[in-house]
């Protein structure tokens, strides 16, 4: 047997060992016949009928998820799976295709995914582009039911470990690990925000997606390693390597034990400088998750998660009552809320009708720019955030700042939301802080009217490195030039850092530089003290928080600091991790 590699990304760390099982791509298998008159109505009530039954498998799954143990997004995930299968254009568009072109229900489903997928392409938005995968898996599965084939996933081997490996898994499939107990899976689709990609974090389960031509090129009980950690899948590997990696393994899962002694100790460097925690969460049920890391609060709240995957917005009402039960869960611990950071692209997100965008999205009407925009929307999300207040220790923070006058703007909109409250007695905290995204280049140059209007800050690295570089990190072809290393980018949030420091202004990072443990040493380096991530990169910060002397890097980092060349600055952060 030939060994290969195969590369993608790596949505789950840790490495798993076992078994290949291929899990069959029904629409890749869709035969095409043409029906006699007599049979249309038939065939539109099979059509129904798989549909039904769908219907009563996800319910069958929901009902599944209970006690403690399960992460309250997984029921989340079923739920909007039911919507797009509630969905006319995927319930009943598919009938009238049958009736009019007298085609079997396999062919006319096949023909509505294609449709909706291109839709889907033409969207801008990484986040809401990805959800097409949504609706093909959801598709998938009545295809499946219409074939005779089982919905839930194959069982894992008993004699040994089982790597799925698919053309593309949906978060209902990912969900049934909890009961089989898979080792990982492998897919040829995907990307690091999918939704089978958020289970998989949540679960711990290795997975590599993206790998293009997995499903193609390994067979059926090959022996496979994943290596979520380092985006690699490796086939039929010799004993060597296979004994290396799961000498790998068992370091691996020591290390992860280890670090669960971690979650009540402060997270303190060995000079004696105390460093905060925080968690970045998309729904309440995240709270879970992020207290039993050790989560010192919630750093960053992603509203506009309430927004996604439904038919239409959420009053004030769902609004306030998503935010109390975090701030409740949270049980005094600060939590800060995000405004929405939409734009008037997402109209599949319910904002049909609202303000439209330019054809670029990512320069144009979206976050506070949509907000200000759209006050009554604003008003009413202001609203339930700060009626949220009044049961914990809220914050509100404004995405994508860029000049003073947007800031006036917004904290205009916060003291009307506050009389209108006062003036219909509604409690709320009326010290409530309000602070601002340093997501853009020009308002780090122009930090000054920040600090001087704002309580606090949080620097979004995602959304700056993607303005410095003028790279989407999302576009394959340029992806590869996304670089948190890039000089610029360093000496950027090295500015950021320093400027608040003085002011004596809290600064947070609450993009993705923030969990990467390579970088934890640099940022504390450059002054950085309030970090915010996902929350199973937790306890991998504060291992490294508590075995770093600030004093004693702070020479390298400042050689890292002045810095511009990006090979160097590699070099010099491997020292630093040295």
């Amino acid at each position: 047997m030939v060994s290969f590699a195969l590369h993608g990304i790596g949505v789950s760390g840790g490495i798993a060992i076992g078994r290949a099982q291929l899990v069959s791509h029904a629409t890749l298998e869709v035969a095409h016949y043409t029906l006699a008159a007599h049979q249309v109505a038939a065939e539109i009530e099979r059509f129904a009928a798989a549909v039904a039954d769908v219907h009563s498998e996800l319910e069958g799954l929901r009902a599944s998820l209970t006690g403690g143990e399960n992460p309250g997004e997984f029921a989340a995930f079923l739920d909007v799976h039911s919507m797009i299968l509630g969905d006319p254009t995927l319930a009943e568009v598919p009938k009238q295709i049958i009736a009019d072109k007298r085609c079997n229900a396999e062919w006319a489903l096949t023909l509505q995914i294609g449709a909706l997928t291109s839709q889907f392409e033409q969207i801008d938005d990484a986040y809401l582009r990805e959800r097409k995968a949504d609706v093909v898996q959801v598709g998938e599965r009545v295809l499946k039911r219409l074939m005779g084939r089982p919905g839930a996933l194959p069982a894992p081997r008993a004699e040994e470990q089982t790597i799925l490996v698919a053309h593309d898994l949906s978060p209902a499939d990912v969900i049934q690990f909890k009961q089989h107990r898979y080792a990982g899976f492998i897919t040829d689709l995907g990307g690091i925000t999918s939704h089978t990609a958020i289970v998989a974090r949540s679960l711990n389960v290795p997975a590599v997606v993206a790998t293009h031509h997995a499903r193609q090129l390994i067979r059926e009980g090959e022996m496979l390693i994943i290596d979520g950690g380092h985006h690699v899948v490796i086939v039929n590997p010799d004993r060597a390597v296979l004994a290396e990696y799961r000498l790998r393994q068992e370091e691996f899962g020591l290390a992860r034990q280890k670090l669960r002694r971690l979650k009540s100790k402060p997270a303190q460097t060995i000079d004696g400088i105390r460093v905060h925690l925080y968690a970045n969460i998309e729904l309440p049920e995240d709270i879970e998750p992020a207290l039993a890391n050790g989560a010192e609060g919630v750093g960053l709240f992603r509203s506009e998660f309430l927004f996604l995957n439904r038919p239409g917005l959420p009053g004030e009402e769902e609004q306030f009552e998503a935010f109390r039960k975090v701030a409740h869960g949270m049980q005094g611990r600060p939590v800060t809320i995000r405004t929405l950071d939409l734009g008037a692209d997402k109209e599949l997100a319910g904002l049909e009708g609202l303000t439209r965008v330019a054809p670029n999205p990512a320069l144009g009407l979206r976050a506070v720019r949509f907000c200000l925009a759209e006050p009554k929307l604003f008003q009413t999300q202001l609203r339930a955030i700060l009626r949220a207040s009044h049961y914990g220790s809220v914050r509100i923070l404004i995405p994508m700042l860029a000049s003073a006058a947007e800031i006036e703007q917004t904290l205009a909109m916060v003291a009307r939301a506050k009389q209108s409250l006062g003036e219909q007695g509604i409690p709320f905290d009326p010290n409530v802080q309000v602070g601002g995204m340093i997501e853009i280049p020009a308002a780090v140059i122009a930090i000054g009217a920040f600090l001087r209007r704002l309580d606090f800050l949080s620097i979004g690295t995602n959304d700056l490195i993607q303005y410095t570089l003028a790279v989407d990190r999302s576009d394959q072809s340029v992806s590869h030039l996304y670089d948190p290393l890039h000089p610029a980018v360093v000496k950027l949030v090295a500015a950021a850092i320093g400027a608040a420091a003085r002011a004596r202004v809290p600064l947070a990072v609450c993009g993705e530089m923030a969990g990467d443990v390579q970088l934890t040493r640099l940022l504390l380096g450059l002054g950085l003290r309030d970090f915010s991530m996902h929350p199973s990169h937790l306890l991998q910060v504060k291992q490294s928080v508590l075995k770093t002397d600030v004093a004693a890097i702070a020479p390298l980092v400042e050689r890292i600091r002045r810095a511009d060349d990006p090979a160097r600055i590699a070099e010099l952060v491997a020292q630093l991790n040295a």
